[in-house]
Parts: structure tokens; sequence; C-alpha cells
């Protein structure tokens, strides 16, 4: 008080000018007399106690409204990461942020117009949502790189396809297990692949891939490929693999990607051809499609449309054909109405081969949605096959009988009066098991294994597998 100074943090601070000096008395009492006795020596007493609160109350304000304009910038920072994370999960251009902010403001201005200023503050520029969403990205793998280095064991898939500037593209996800069996499971990398993607060049982008994330080959467990483009080359791969690793590597197929090539051996691509056709013929034409739409509207059709057929999207078969043979009667109707008349629409054997797979690819979408569970085990994945191929046993001889309890759409087209023929979905169904059964019998080769690894302690120690070889749990 008697040199009006303050410690503030440790230092020293004149609550008149607010400079900081040495802590030595001595040059506190220096600086005061040398600028500030002339003015503020007739202050004594009470008067100078209360000049002093005064100066201490202002340096507090002072503070505070750099605490708070620092608050204000950490928290527009903040929104401003958690906006782009937004965009980036939801696929959106890094430019929609600039009309997110606008809307945002607007709803400031109605809801909260104290605090409009605050989110003027935000940024969201196409730089500065691309900067943000690089930085999220990187601190993503950052974190899969810290993981990666307690990872027990660890095994990769590889997955490409191609994108809308048909360019190749080649994910790899990687799976790892540490001491505490906590499971990782995340995207390791997206390569773009120009040129041939053949199996040497892909053995060299996932060596350069699992070292760039301090992943160790020792504790390499197994290799999984994705894509059906990618089954002539995934032999090759894995022969590179282990003879990087110079021991045998489990190394399956997809069993996702599998249960979609199997689906493949059922040969109605006539049925197929002619409904593309006829969605191609409505939907890609703007006038075409909108006159249909309006004329389900009018007869108030329980749908609204037919949906688009993507070869890529491997669900999006079933659901194609199940909305086309429930509209079947509106399409032929409208076709015929355009002067396109479809006559397969009228045949009653075409009618029955549609029906047969929009049932059967019903079942395989089923199937192939229990497979895509999220963090699903191989053990799980393959215990939901199993029943499938039992079922096709049960209906194969159901359909041979005619029983069509577990095929809806062909029993209505039967009870409307149309004939059934049920030698040919018979054989149909025969070469779907044994497709199932070729393409799974390397699971099966380790089905011993997912059942010890499943239920260990009601499995039979007689019937126990030996170790395979590389890197194994060792259980205290």
């Amino acid at each position: 008080m008697e040199y009006f100074f303050v410690e503030h943090r440790g230092i020293p601070t004149c609550l008149i000018c607010t400079e900081k000096v040495a802590v030595h008395k001595e040059y506190i009492r220096r600086h005061y007399s040398t600028r500030h006795a002339e003015k503020y020596a007739k202050y004594q007493g009470d008067e100078r106690e209360d000049r002093v609160a005064k100066l201490k109350t202002c340096l507090l304000k002072q503070q505070d409204f750099f605490k708070k304009a620092s608050k204000e910038i950490d928290t527009a920072v903040k929104a401003s990461y958690v906006v782009s994370e937004m965009i980036a999960k939801a696929g959106k251009p890094f430019k929609d942020g600039k009309f997110n902010k606008k809307c945002m403001l607007q709803a400031a201005s109605i809801v909260c117009p104290e605090k409009k200023g605050q989110f003027s503050n935000i940024s969201f520029s196409a730089n500065t949502v691309a900067e943000h969403i690089s930085d999220l990205s990187g601190n993503i793998y950052d974190q899969l790189h810290e993981k990666a280095k307690h990872f027990h064991a660890y095994s990769v898939a590889l997955d490409e396809s191609t994108d809308v500037t048909d360019t190749v593209q080649l994910a790899i996800y990687v799976r790892g297990v540490d001491d505490n069996f906590e499971v990782v499971e995340e995207l390791l990398t997206l390569i773009p692949m120009h040129g041939q993607t053949t199996a040497q060049e892909l053995f060299h982008q996932l060596c350069d891939a699992i070292a760039d994330a301090g992943l160790l080959w020792k504790s390499f467990a197994g290799i999984t490929d994705g894509a059906p483009s990618m089954t002539v080359r995934r032999n090759e791969v894995v022969a590179l693999v282990q003879r990087k690793l110079e021991e045998e590597a489990i190394a399956p197929h997809c069993i996702i990607h599998q249960q979609a090539l199997c689906s493949k051996c059922l040969k109605f691509d006539n049925v197929m051809s002619d409904v593309v056709k006829c969605i191609n013929h409505i939907r890609s034409r703007g006038l075409k499609h909108w006159q249909f739409h309006a004329f389900l509207e009018e007869i108030e059709s329980a749908y609204e449309d037919v949906l688009y057929y993507t070869e890529v999207h491997w669900l999006s078969r079933g659901n194609v054909l199940k909305r086309f043979f429930e509209l079947r009667a509106e399409v032929e109707t409208f076709m015929e109405k355009d002067g396109m008349a479809v006559p397969v629409l009228s045949d009653p054997k075409w009618l029955m081969d549609l029906a047969f797979l929009v049932d059967i690819t019903q079942e395989l979408n089923v199937l192939n949605k229990k497979l895509q569970s999220q963090g699903q085990l191989v053990n799980a994945a393959y215990d939901n096959v199993r029943p499938f191929s039992t079922k096709l046993v049960l209906w194969k001889a159901q359909l041979s009988q005619t029983n069509l309890c577990h095929f809806p759409a062909c029993k209505a087209l039967m009870d409307s009066g149309t004939p059934f023929r049920g030698e040919k979905y018979t054989d149909a169904t025969v070469k779907l098991q044994e497709e199932f059964d070729h393409r799974f019998a390397d699971f099966k080769t380790h089905r011993a294994t997912f059942q010890i690894f499943a239920d260990p302690f009601s499995f039979d120690v007689e019937d126990a597998p030996p170790p395979p070889p590389g890197p194994c749990f060792k259980w205290s």
C-alpha cells in the first residue's frame, strides 16, 4: 500500500501503471519515487487506502476482461471444430459451413440476441473447416498409433472400390487386441491406387501402412480381403504376407463378401435385366419419373416410387426387387400407356422367377445385415452362416413339395392362379447351398477353433485343435 504495489502471480505489479518490477524492495521504492511519488504523495491515511482499493478493482476488471475474451475465443474455436466434425461425418461439402453459420446467426438473433456477437466470431470458412477436419483426422490417427503400440495381436482387412473419378481406392482396416482384451477396430488408411492394382502393389501399400502405424509384424495374426474383385489376387497377396512372416497366417476371405459372392450363383439375369430396364426407363427421364410418381398418387398406391438399383450396394438388389414386385401391375399399366409395353410382366413363368428371386434375396439380405453387426467377431459371424446353410436344406425339401410357407411372394402368385414349377427353384437352392459349402470351406476347418474361443469351458479338451502358428494369448 505504501508504494501502490500488489503481488500478482508472484510478481510485484504497479497498480498505477501495471508495470512489473524485480522482486527486490529497493526496485519497488525506486519505481514509485521516480514515476508516481509526485502525483500520489498527497494521498494519505484513509484516502490513500481508498485509492489503492480502486486501483486494485480496476486491475482485476482488466484481468477479467482478457480472461473473458480468451474464453470466448476458445469457445468459438471449439464450436468450429464440433461443427466441422459433423460436416465431415455427414459427407457435406466444406463450403456448407458458411450456410450453417448464417442459420446459426439468424436463430441466435431470435433466441438470444445478446449473444449473437459470440456466434459471429465462429469461423466456418471452407479453408477453416478443411483445416479442422485435417486436425481431427490427424488426432484420430495419433490415437490409433498410440493404441497400436500395445497390440498383442492384430489382423488387417483389405477392400477396394472405384470412386467417381474412376480412381481405385484401397481401404486398409485394422483390428487389434491388447493384453487387457480391449478390441480396437479402425480404418487404418485409404490409399488411391493409380495404374494396375497388382498383388505386389497391394502388398507394398500394406507394408507401408503397417510401418507408418508403428505395428509390428511379429504381432500380425491374419489378413482378410474384402471386395469381390480382389478374389483372384487374394492368394497372391496372402502368399507375399506368408513369405514376409515366414510362417502360415490365417487368411480367410471376408465373410460378408463371401455371402455376396454366393448370391451371384442364382442365374436369373433375365429377370434383373428386365427389371432394371423398366426402372431406368421410368427414373432416368425427369418427365417420365414425374408422370409415374403422379400416376401412383392418382391411384393411391401404397408406394410412391420404384427404387434405383446399384450394383455396388448388395442390399439394394433385394429392396429393388421387392418394391418392383409389389408395383408390377402399376408398372405394367404405366408402361403400356407410355407406348413401351413389357410382355414379360404378363408372362407367368417370368413373374414366378421374379417372385422366387424376391423371396431368396430378402433372406440373403437378412443374413447380410446380421453379418454387418458392429464389433462382431468371426465366430459369431460364422454362427449366423451355419443356420442359413441348414435353412437351404429345409427350403430345398419344401420347394420340391410345393410348400411355400417361407416364400410369400411365390405363394401370392400361386394363390392367384400362376403355376409353380418346383424343380427349377429346387435346383437353384441346391446350387446356392453348394456355393455356400464351397466358399465357407476354410471357415469349417477353423470351426473347432471358433468353438473353443467362444465357449472354452464347455469344449471337449480331447477335440481341441493344436495351437496355430504365430502369436497367441498366454493364460495365467
